[in-house]
């Protein structure tokens, strides 16, 4: 029996043990931060931490529409439950799978197969959400801004710290654009990099000079572009989709103002608001799952630099994160298991 016939046989089999092993690895990786937060739980206010599930599910009722949105701009209408569950499953996938949110676009592109929507068409969407969500992460960083300048915690420090993340922000936009706008100039980056990968994976594999079909890629550029030039023409129709961007990013800074309240201290909301930028950034190169020990350190760090005490934000960073996986994993993991072993009901979709 072939290795590749083995492979098609057995995929569903070795996911799930990558899945299982990659997930009892998180758990070992946070298991002093479990203890940690187990022992602080007689400290806080239960009723408050409940209120983290009402706001996690406002947040996946958001990205859901964010997905609708940006789907029905590029002519495809998904119904809601479905984009509510795969929102689930690809936070999922990202926690447990330490690949920068590689693994969840990959992800994304295959759980869109089944609603006649190209992988390629599927990872435009996927960017397009990423991009509305760092777009709108702006307004509530100027809002930080603000509410620190309020309290008199604005220092050389935040004013570097917003400065760097507004300029990333702005150099990545400008850099997506320039580079997907034109047909001539994506098409060159695409088939740069699409060759230097073949290079290198032909020292690994000498007897595949060509492992990523360069005329395949050519042909999923130029989708690519087609649809980013059908999203630019109706860019007017983004005003929905940012609107929820704007709501999934403040659900998501709300959730870890709760812990602070359910531990009986209102910081400054600016405060959270710059630290969960720093952290979210940082945790897009963690070679961890859900960068952890990165995200927990820089969070604490940025929250000590505007005024808030270590003997605060450190339990109330970890218990944010331990328990907010409690609550997205298992549910994630249902859905994505469901998926896998194809149990999924088929919500058909109408195209617009």
């Amino acid at each position: 029996m072939s290795e590749r016939s083995f492979l098609k046989r057995k995929w569903k089999l070795i996911v799930n043990v990558l899945t299982v092993v990659a997930l009892v690895g998180l758990v070992y990786a946070v298991r002093h931060q479990l203890a940690d937060t187990l022992a602080n739980f007689a400290k806080v206010n239960l009723w408050v931490l409940l209120l983290l599930i009402p706001i996690q599910l406002i947040n996946y009722d958001a990205q859901a529409r964010l997905y609708g949105g940006l789907f029905k701009v590029v002519g495809n209408k998904l119904k809601y439950r479905f984009l509510f569950e795969t929102s689930l499953e690809l936070n999922f996938v990202n926690s447990v799978f330490p690949s920068g949110g590689v693994s969840g676009i990959s992800y994304f592109g295959v759980r869109m197969r089944g609603r006649d929507i190209t992988a390629t068409k599927a990872t435009l969407v996927h960017i397009m959400k990423l991009f509305l969500l760092f777009l709108s992460f702006e307004i509530l960083m100027f809002l930080g801004v603000l509410a620190l300048a309020i309290g008199g915690n604005v220092n050389d420090f935040v004013i570097l710290l917003v400065g760097s993340l507004s300029t990333l922000m702005g150099v990545g936009t400008a850099g997506f654009v320039l580079i997907i706008g034109r047909e001539r100039r994506i098409q060159a980056t695409f088939t740069f990099i699409t060759r230097l990968l073949n290079h290198i994976i032909h020292f690994v594999r000498p007897k595949h000079p060509e492992t990523i079909n360069l005329a395949k890629t050519r042909s999923a550029v130029y989708e690519l572009h087609h649809n980013y030039k059908l999203i630019q023409s109706q860019y007017k129709e983004l005003k929905g989709p940012f609107f929820w961007a704007l709501v999934a990013n403040a659900a998501e800074v709300a959730a870890v103002y709760v812990v602070y309240v359910a531990f009986g201290h209102w910081v400054n909301p600016g405060s959270v608001i710059l630290a969960y930028a720093v952290a979210n950034f940082a945790g897009l190169v963690s070679v961890l799952p859900g960068g952890v020990g990165i995200y927990e350190a820089l969070m604490t760090g940025v929250l000590v630099a505007t005024g808030v005490p270590a003997a605060v934000s450190l339990p109330v960073t970890v218990m944010y994160r331990v328990l907010n996986m409690l609550i997205q994993l298992p549910p994630g993991y249902y859905y994505y298991h469901r998926t896998l072993h194809g149990q999924n009901k088929p919500y058909e979709e109408s195209h617009a």
